[in-house]
């Protein structure tokens, strides 16, 4: 049996050498220009509450404008770029992403669209989506008969 997390190392370090191959090959400004063009997909957690659905995304660096945020047929669409704001020589390493991001979040749950809330602090981004109250359907009997 494989297990799992020396598995992801393993694929890690591999996409890592390949872009040292790659980089060798074709020159390191014209390489991160090609890797920057790449949609990337930051961290993004999802959690329910009694009356929420929460979606919070670790981007920083962003200012309040900067996303675009939308929700349609149970699906959140964040969308944003984010650029390196310094100018470099070369990278001796690039981790950090740069560029267009998108997440999508599906989200089961039946949501009030009408009071979804958003806040942009500490390099987090937070949805607050809150959860549709269902209606009872209260039958009484009719006095008439």
């Amino acid at each position: 049996m494989v297990d799992s997390e020396n598995l992801l190392d393993e694929i890690e370090r591999v996409r890592r050498h390949m872009d040292r191959l790659f980089e060798d090959i074709v020159p390191t400004s014209r390489w991160m220009s090609v890797r920057q063009r790449k949609t990337w997909r930051p961290p993004t957690d999802v959690y329910e509450t009694d009356d929420y659905v929460v979606v919070k995304v670790e981007v920083a660096g962003m200012a309040n404008n900067d996303f675009t945020i939308s929700f349609s047929n149970h699906v959140l669409t964040i969308t944003g770029t984010r650029l390196d704001p310094a100018s470099k020589l070369a990278y001796q390493q690039l981790e950090i992403p740069y560029g267009d991001f998108r997440t999508e979040v599906y989200l089961p749950w039946a949501i009030d669209d009408d009071d979804v809330e958003a806040t942009y602090d500490d390099g987090f981004l937070k949805v607050i989506l809150p959860k549709a109250r269902s209606r009872k359907i209260r039958v009484v009997e009719s006095a008439c008969k």
